[in-house]
């Protein structure tokens, strides 16, 4: 599962441009510029989440959680097939992942937290893996030693993330590809270079590695399937900006004889600073797992807000929340649904200053990070319990 954190030089794909002034690229290896995420749907092929699957998770769990109602989760592709085949007794496997390029900031959890939640209300498995080839074949700056360091440091933010160890196996692929190989091979069989170039903007400069590795990413989807000894059901929840890889699997599944992955996509947790996602290429953007409170409170008190420039233009003329990545941060992972909205309206009409915003986001996300890192502590002991050894869940 890749990280579009990491710069390289070897993949390039055409950038969708909103308009002339403001162009935004989407890669899985990159993110770039003000994303539009409707002309991310058209340009991807998938679908928005309606309200009638929202109804169907309501039928289904008793609730609609928040990062949906939120529309952090906005688009799909076979989520509601995928709840009906749910609904009539038919269990779905997980499958989610992360390559490990970095440390583990707030905006890669939100991801996890979520499939946390999916597990324990589907009480499905999941499989995560960790893509460290990717990283090795796609960052020229990363050597296997620090991607080696980074596996370590990131098993722990999984398992510190509170997945149910007897339904959760994690997978990292240079270790664990005898579990991976047969699927790929298979996998690759069936897709054309002239696919993986027109979904993927290979080149001839494309190192051979990058070329070979989306089958590997895919595997994971099928793996259950061999697991369950019948074609089983898989749910992947992760950014848009991975839809690419799955784009490529569900064209194989039906031929290997699978059902196609099913998918929800999220958006970005915009980052600190004055556009663009959160990225641990740039860590004053990010609020990181292992930050100390000092450097929580350094972070926020800097970011970028949708404020005026003084405290008085502020009450006369009210702040501009939509481009506030505060505000965001705060809707995403802190505020109720109500209390987000309430301070929507109070920064708009100029009753809400952007130091009370940051003031509560630097002490929710210290109280956050302070507990995060006590579950991170106690996961050393546990990593084995969660490592695939190609044995049944």
């Amino acid at each position: 599962m890749s990280d579009p954190d990491d710069p390289h030089a070897n993949i390039s794909q055409e950038k969708i441009s909103v308009d002339q002034k403001d162009p935004f690229s989407v890669t899985p290896w990159e993110v770039e510029g003000q994303v539009d995420y409707d002309k991310l749907i058209d340009k991807f092929g998938t679908s928005e989440i309606t309200s009638s699957i929202l109804d169907s998770f309501k039928t289904i769990t008793g609730e609609i959680h928040p990062l949906l109602s939120l529309e952090y989760f906005y688009s799909h592709r076979d989520l509601d097939w995928i709840l009906e085949k749910y609904r009539h007794g038919e269990r779905f496997y997980l499958y989610t992942g992360r390559g490990p390029s970095g440390m583990i900031h707030m905006g890669h959890i939100m991801p996890w937290l979520f499939s946390k939640y999916l597990q324990e209300k589907f009480n499905s498995k999941l499989i995560f893996q960790l893509t460290d080839d990717e990283k090795f074949l796609f960052n020229q700056n990363l050597s296997k030693e620090k991607i080696n360091y980074f596996t370590r440091e990131n098993i722990l933010d999984i398992i510190a993330t509170g997945f149910d160890p007897k339904k959760t196996k994690i997978l990292v692929d240079s270790k664990h590809i005898q579990h991976l190989y047969s699927i790929a091979i298979e996998i690759a069989r069936h897709i054309t270079f002239s696919t993986a170039k027109a979904v993927f903007g290979f080149s001839n400069s494309s190192n051979i590695g990058m070329i070979g590795f989306p089958p590997i990413q895919a595997s994971p989807c099928f793996l259950p399937s061999i697991i369950e000894k019948a074609p089983t059901p898989v749910l992947i929840p992760a950014a848009i900006d991975q839809d690419p890889y799955w784009r490529v699997t569900r064209d194989v599944a039906t031929k290997m004889g699978y059902y196609k992955p099913a998918q929800i996509h999220s958006k970005f947790v915009p980052g600190l600073g004055v556009s663009g996602k959160m990225s641990s290429s740039r860590p004053e953007t990010a609020l990181f797992t292992t930050d100390t409170p000092e450097l929580i409170d350094k972070k926020v008190l800097s970011a970028f807000t949708g404020g005026q420039a003084t405290v008085q233009l502020q009450r006369k003329l009210g702040g501009n929340p939509d481009v506030c990545p505060v505000f965001w941060y705060l809707r995403y992972f802190f505020d109720t649904g109500e209390e987000s909205e309430e301070r929507f309206l109070k920064c708009k009409i100029g009753n809400l200053l952007c130091g009370e915003c940051k003031a509560d986001l630097s002490n929710h996300s210290k109280t956050f990070i302070t507990d995060f890192q006590k579950r991170r502590e106690k996961a050393k002991d546990s990593v084995d319990e969660f490592i695939y050894t190609g044995d049944s869940f």
